[in-house]
């Protein structure tokens, strides 16, 4: 319980900072530079960019699923397995358990044991805040652009 508590925070932290990062890039760094771009492909931009953070975020969970696994090898089940209990083989399939953890998705097909457990609890809740941060960034990000492709456009 302790190790998982331990990664839960580490991951919770990395994915933060990982959010924040790809935010920041974006908003002080690409989009201020994309002036001749239109506003529509800012937006678009916006988007796959906030998309590829998420990504990496979950990416970083599966790597964290990975190293518990390594680190609890043998002791009290830890690991990730099939809703029919047979152990799940594969770097991508934590990838995907990750994945529907993270959206809060949760299929039920692979499930989490002893310690991983309290991680995708984390991670389901980490992924909400963080997927609640886009939304809002998005959101910041449109208002923005929104009356410059209405002016382009010749709208009031």
């Amino acid at each position: 319980m302790l190790i998982g508590m331990a990664f839960g925070v580490i991951l919770v932290g990395l994915t933060i900072l990982v959010h924040y990062e790809a935010l920041r890039l974006i908003s002080g760094f690409l989009l201020p530079r994309l002036t001749m771009v239109r506003p529509r492909a800012r937006i678009v931009f916006v988007i796959f960019g906030v998309f590829a953070a998420h990504t990496v975020e979950v990416y970083l969970y599966a790597i964290g699923y990975a190293l518990m696994e390594l680190a609890g090898a043998g002791v009290g089940g830890v690991g990730i397995a099939h809703a029919d209990g047979k152990p799940i083989t594969g770097f991508l399939s934590l990838v995907y358990f990750s994945t529907v953890t993270y959206t809060s998705l949760g299929f039920g097909d692979i499930v989490p044991l002893a310690g991983l457990q309290l991680v995708a609890g984390i991670e389901a809740l980490n992924g909400l805040l963080l997927i609640g941060w886009s939304a809002s960034f998005t959101y910041l990000c449109m208002e923005k652009l929104w009356p410059l492709h209405e002016r382009r456009h010749g709208k009031s």
